[in-house]
């Protein structure tokens, strides 16, 4: 399938006005310089649109877009908890972790574990979270995004990756996350739009349909077993989605990872201009987040009847289902194909940014200023701006022999960060809630999550991830605990202080709350 000219025109406008936004928006007043907050915090001044659209434009990458619609065709709707049980943790983190981030006015997370435990877990989570994000996480979106590319251009992959990363680059390099936060509603306007699209154009291209509306009632009468979000023990996806324990089990450690303690995320509300406007930001992205399944799962499920009918090629999606998206793309007309194709890149773009600032952010805060203090403000930024670019070199070259081998980007993904999160949730958890806690704790916490994975996954490899995740969260919640209380009260300098932090939430917060756990219930009575 190729661009046409009109297509190629509306993409270049989207580059052009993307890149005149954020070049406006970064331009500090005559005669200054862009200090740390300005650059790594947006000088703490974010509304909370652009927060939640921030966040979802991050967010929504080539792993949900292309990941999740290859999910949608394998699996079918119950992919969607990855989304839908996020809405929730949204909610959540808004509630009972804002307050205490936001109130200690911390740059970075490991900032936060430096406040609770001391400097030596600040340094490994800051070591483990730059490896992460530029190993497995920038990986993933160049991969999955240049894959996308590649199949729609004639590029090649690699080239493909290249022009995302530079396109990336090309604009968060100089305006940090103010820049990445406000271009961000632009990418997640595109996104939606560009996804509804999609899903429209799939259900309509259905036979036996007579338009979108009919098309969905069609798919859920033919193929009922990929319209369950809770999986029976005979369905082949069991091991990613092992039925009730996806309400039950490690998918929530995963989520509170991700969405509370998850650098390139929580940036945004840390750059928020007051906890109110971050709390608003986080429940609307909650509410977009319910939208996500329906223009991204949907178009991969009617994928699977559009492949039996012949309209398209089954056979290749069944060796990648990450080909997905890419094929329902040719289905768009000249013009919306483009608009098509610029939310592909919005998505892949937003979220590169994000994470080379958080890179950024953590190595010049945590570990660069950590031990070279006397420079001054202009130098940190510098060298944050370096860092993203490095770091972005570097997985361009690790994106092939790291990701191009799975058939899942997105499930490669959560089989990578399942290792870790549990430690994450729990040194966090314990950091804000239990006195006892100290740095021992910590450290059994955070070493013991990879090695008691690693044990777990040895001795029973059948065993659904999201339930062996569950077993190490609580194994190492209960042994953090012990080892804490047996090696001594931590250093009174490193204490718990919550007595100076307000928890309660505004009328506007609390509607938004119950409309969202509503919308929840009903959408698991609908379908489960």
């Amino acid at each position: 399938m190729a661009l046409e000219t009109i297509d190629i025109v509306i993409i270049a406008l989207y580059a052009l006005a993307l890149l005149g936004i954020a070049l406006a928006v970064s331009r500090s007043p005559k005669g200054e310089s862009k200090n740390t907050e300005d650059y790594f915090l947006a000088g703490r001044a974010l509304p909370w649109w652009a927060i939640g659209a921030s966040l979802i434009a991050s967010n929504i990458s080539a792993e949900q877009i292309i990941g999740q619609s290859g999910q949608g065709y394998a699996v079918g709707i119950a992919i969607a908890a990855y989304e839908w049980q996020a809405a929730l943790v949204l909610i959540i983190v808004a509630k009972f972790f804002l307050p205490i981030f936001l109130k200690r006015r911390i740059y970075t997370m490991p900032q936060f574990l430096a406040q609770r435990y001391g400097d030596g877990v600040k340094t490994l989570m800051s070591v483990f979270w730059v490896a992460l994000y530029t190993a497995v996480n920038l990986t993933t979106v160049l991969w999955l995004g240049g894959l996308a590319v590649s199949s729609l251009t004639g590029w090649g992959v690699f080239s493909a990756m290249a022009a995302l990363a530079g396109f990336a680059a090309l604009y968060s390099l100089y305006g940090g996350l103010k820049a990445v936060a406000l271009t961000d509603i632009i990418q997640v306007v595109i996104l939606i739009f560009g996804g509804l699209a999609i899903t429209w154009i799939a259900l309509d291209a259905l036979a036996g349909a007579d338009g979108p509306v009919a098309g969905l009632g069609l798919l859920m009468k033919e193929m009922p077993g990929h319209f369950e979000m809770i999986l029976s023990p005979d369905n082949p996806a069991y091991g990613d989605l092992p039925g009730i324990w996806t309400l039950l089990g490690g998918l929530w450690v995963l989520h509170f990872s991700y969405w509370g303690f998850n650098q390139y995320i929580i940036q945004r509300a840390l750059g928020a201009e007051s906890l109110g406007e971050a709390q608003k930001g986080l429940a609307f992205a909650a509410f977009l987040k319910l939208l996500v399944p329906f223009i991204v799962v949907i178009p991969g499920i009617a994928a699977v009847m559009l492949a039996q009918q012949g309209a398209i090629d089954g056979a290749a999606i069944s060796a990648q289902t990450d080909r997905t998206y890419g094929e329902l793309m040719a289905f768009a007309p000249a013009g919306l194909r483009g608009l098509v194709f610029a939310a592909l890149i919005a998505a892949v773009v937003s979220s590169l940014a994000s994470m080379m600032n958080s890179i950024s952010t953590i190595f010049t805060m945590d570990l660069y200023r950590a031990r070279i203090s006397d420079r001054s403000e202009q130098h940190y930024v510098t060298v944050g701006r370096v860092a993203a670019f490095v770091a972005m070199a570097i997985a361009l070259v690790l994106a092939r022999p790291f990701i191009g081998g799975f058939e899942s980007g997105f499930q490669t993904v959560q089989e990578y960060t399942g290792y870790v999160a549990p430690g994450v949730v729990i040194v966090f958890l314990l950091g804000f809630f239990d006195k006892r806690t100290n740095a021992a704790g910590a450290y059994t916490a955070l070493i013991g999550s990879v090695a008691l994975n690693l044990v777990v996954n040895a001795l029973l490899p059948d065993l659904p991830f999201v339930v062996r995740i569950w077993i190490v969260f609580i194994a190492g919640l209960v042994a953090a605990a012990l080892v804490s209380r047996i090696t001594g009260k931590p250093d009174e300098e490193y204490p718990v202080r919550l007595g100076d932090i307000a928890f309660a939430t505004s009328a506007l917060f609390n509607t938004l709350a119950v409309l969202v756990i509503g919308i929840l219930v009903a959408l698991y009575i609908w379908l489960w």
